[in-house]
C-alpha cells in the first residue's frame, strides 16, 4: 500500500476494558507500524479514563472531520458523542452502554464502506448490555452482516467467525446459537463453503510470509468419535460433513475429516492441521483459548469490509485499573493491517 491503513478501533462497552486497552495501545511501536490509529467512541469517556489511568490521549475529531480533515500520522479519537461519560461506572454494564458500544461499531463500520478507514478492529461489547438496550444481534459478526449489506444495499453476506493465533486457527460453521438447535443447522452446502472460506484465509495468510504450500484443512465431526460410521450419531456425519468434505476436495482443498473432537486438537494433529473447521462455538474456542487466550485474535470471513476483533470479554472486573492484557488487541490490530495489504 502506499499509505499507512487507517484503521478504526472501537472502544466496545464504555464500562468494560475496551477503553482502556485502546488507549493504552495506540502509542505502542507495533500499532503505529501496522497503521493510523482512530479510536471511535466517546471523547469524554476517553478523556475520563485516560486521568484515571494517567495516560495519554489522542486528539478528538468529530465523525464529519474524518473525510475532510487531514489526520495526525500518529492516530486520534473519534468523537461519537454516543454516551453520557460522567455517568458510566466502571465495572458495571447498563442499557446505555450497550446502545453507546452498538452505535459505535455502527459509526465504525459505516465510516468503512465509505472508505474513510481501511478496517475496524473491535472491542469487546457486553451482549447483555445489547439486550437492555433493545438490541436485536447477538454479537458483531451478525451486526456486521446485516448493517454492511443495508448500507450498500446489497444481501446480508454469508460471513463466519474465525480466530486465531500463531499457535491454532479455527473457523466456526455455527456461533451465537443453542447447542441443541446446531445439528439441524448444519447442511452440506454451507460447511462446503466454511471450508473455502477457511482456506482461501489461510492461503492468502501463508503467502503473505512465503509459503505456497497449500493450506491444510482439518474439518470436526458434531458427534463422540466423529459418529463412529453411525453408531453415536443421527448421520450427520455421513449426511452433512462427509459429503462437504468431498465437495471441497473436488475443488482442489487439502480436506482431513470428519475428525474425532477430542483428539483434533492434540499437539500431534495441530502439527498436520494449519486451520480447523469447527461445528459449533465451544468445539473451536475451547481449544483456542486454552491454547491462545492473550493473542488470539477474531476476525469476520466473507465481508467485503475487513474486520478482526479481540478475542476476550469485556472483564469487568478489571476495568479503567490498567491490569488488562493488551495482547490479543495488538494482535487483532497487527492482522487488521495485514488483511488491508493482501486484500
Amino acid at each position: 500500500m502506499n499509505h499507512r491503513p487507517r484503521l478504526a478501533i472501537t472502544m466496545g462497552d464504555a464500562a468494560g476494558v475496551g477503553p482502556e486497552i485502546a488507549l493504552r495501545v495506540w502509542r505502542d511501536p507495533r500499532v503505529q507500524a501496522a497503521g493510523v490509529p482512530l479510536l471511535f467512541g466517546d471523547a469524554k469517556l476517553f478523556a475520563r479514563v485516560a486521568d484515571k489511568l494517567g495516560c495519554e490521549v489522542p486528539s478528538a475529531l468529530s465523525l464529519d472531520e474524518l473525510s475532510t480533515k487531514n489526520l495526525n500520522p500518529c492516530g486520534h479519537v473519534i468523537d461519537c458523542g454516543s454516551i453520557d461519560a460522567d455517568t458510566v461506572v466502571a465495572g458495571s454494564f447498563s442499557k446505555q452502554t450497550g446502545i453507546a458500544s452498538y452505535q459505535t461499531v455502527c459509526a465504525a463500520i459505516d465510516a468503512t464502506i465509505r472508505g474513510e478507514v481501511d478496517a475496524i478492529v473491535t472491542g469487546p461489547i457486553q451482549k447483555e448490555a445489547w439486550s437492555l438496550g433493545g438490541i436485536a444481534y447477538p454479537g458483531h459478526t451478525e451486526l456486521l452482516a446485516d448493517r454492511v449489506a443495508t448500507q450498500t444495499g446489497g444481501q446480508p453476506a454469508d460471513v463466519r467467525m474465525m480466530l486465531a493465533s500463531e499457535t491454532i486457527a479455527c473457523v466456526l460453521e455455527t456461533i451465537h446459537v443453542p447447542l441443541a438447535d446446531v445439528p439441524g443447522l448444519l447442511t452440506t452446502a454451507s460447511l462446503t463453503r466454511t471450508i473455502e472460506l477457511a482456506g482461501e484465509t489461510m492461503r492468502r495468510r501463508r503467502a503473505r510470509r512465503g509459503s505456497l504450500l497449500p493450506p491444510r484443512i482439518g474439518v470436526c465431526g458434531l458427534n463422540p468419535h466423529a459418529g463412529e460410521n453411525g453408531l453415536f450419531s443421527h448421520g450427520e456425519e455421513q449426511q452433512i460433513v462427509i459429503p462437504a468434505i468431498e465437495s471441497a476436495r473436488q475443488k482442489g482443498w487439502d480436506v482431513q475429516g470428519p475428525l474425532p473432537p477430542d483428539t483434533a486438537f492434540t499437539p500431534m494433529m495441530r502439527s498436520k492441521i494449519d486451520i480447523y473447521v469447527c461445528l459449533y462455538h465451544d468445539q473451536g474456542l475451547i481449544p483456542l483459548k486454552a491454547l491462545s487466550f492473550d493473542d488470539a485474535v477474531n476476525v469476520t470471513l466473507g465481508l467485503p469490509i475487513i474486520r478482526t476483533s479481540v478475542d476476550h470479554g469485556t472483564a469487568m472486573d478489571l476495568a479503567w485499573q490498567g491490569k488488562a492484557s493488551c495482547s490479543s488487541l495488538v494482535a487483532a490490530i497487527e492482522l487488521a493491517s495485514e488483511l488491508v495489504e493482501t486484500r
